[in-house]
């Protein structure tokens, strides 16, 4: 028996983000700088941005996109909220993390895929300084790049790395009997989002257990734990309980995207992908009645508006 889909909505809100082609000499050492730059930025509450894999590219992965150096390819995407309002901070996450964790990567190159992008930031410049006036302009693969002598050999990048106008906050909710349940179906779900193009899940394994929501009840801080969907608080009488009967975990799937397009159909898919799970109750999905944002991702299709 299928769980029942919410007649709900997730709500999606503006982000900058920045696309950025990372390639190796191999898958094992492309993971690595995967996952070293898109390390602690599952959440923009305090992380410096949200980071995520879009898919994997050239040899080994999505064929049908080329690498510019013809090695096996990944395609990472970076997210700040638009309402930050600084486009520099987007910059200062992209430096940080390919100045730290790609260029330190042995046999890791860095592109830019936004080339026709008319935001850009001058990052190959600033990444380059490290090459301490040793680096030098260049002209590779029809491209105009920085060339870094390091100790493994050299590190390549494109002088500019583009940015533009993307989507935070698609997110999925699945209602288990028990934790078992809910994070096999919260599972499924990222496993049909992953080959979906141009879109990123940022918590660990793509799940979070742990949705939040905005406020607190400390200045200090500008989310907390969602108590009213808390399965161990659902008997405090001072709690609004709001899980149906016989919920007893929820695991959560936030997705950023390009567009609405690309998180409209990684959400489709990943319902498709997990509404059979046993024991999964419910299929739902976070939103704040269009106080964070305006792009609404109905879980039923039909009620989504034609764009």
């Amino acid at each position: 028996m299928s769980a029942i889909i919410d007649d709900t909505y997730a709500e999606a809100f503006k982000s900058m983000y920045s696309e950025v082609l990372i390639t190796a000499v191999n898958r094992k050492w492309l993971d690595h700088a995967v996952n070293a730059a898109t390390g602690n930025a599952s959440s923009s509450i305090l992380c410096d941005c949200e980071a995520g894999l879009d898919r994997y590219v050239g040899p080994g992965g999505d064929e049908s996109v080329s690498t510019p150096d013809g090695r096996p390819g990944a395609i990472i995407q970076l997210h700040i909220p638009k309402f930050w309002k600084d486009p520099k901070k987007l910059e200062k996450a992209a430096l940080v993390r390919i100045s730290q964790n790609i260029l330190t990567c042995p046999t890791a190159s860095c592109f830019n895929l936004m080339e026709d992008s008319e935001s850009y930031f001058k990052l190959g410049k600033k990444v380059a300084f490290f090459g301490n006036k040793h680096q030098k302009r260049i002209e590779r693969f029809g491209r105009k790049m920085w060339w870094i002598p390091i100790l493994g050999g050299e590190f390549i990048m494109d002088r500019r790395l583009g940015y533009s106008d993307g989507l935070m906050g698609g997110n999925l909710w699945y209602f288990g009997k028990d934790t078992e349940s809910a994070l096999a179906a919260a599972e499924k779900g990222v496993d049909a989002i992953l080959p979906i193009p141009d879109v990123i899940t940022t918590f660990p394994g793509g799940i979070a257990g742990s949705g939040s929501k905005a406020g607190s009840d400390y200045d200090f801080t500008i989310a907390s734990t969602y108590e009213k969907f808390c399965p161990l608080l659902q008997d405090d009488p001072e709690i609004e309980a709001a899980l149906p009967k016989g919920v007893n975990s929820v695991m959560e799937i936030i997705m950023n995207g390009k567009n609405m397009d690309s998180i409209i159909t990684a959400t489709q898919a990943a319902i498709e992908a997990s509404k059979d799970t046993k024991d999964l109750l419910m299929i739902s999905a976070g939103n704040y009645n269009g106080k964070l944002g305006k792009s609404f991702i109905y879980l039923h299709p039909d009620k989504q508006p034609k764009s």
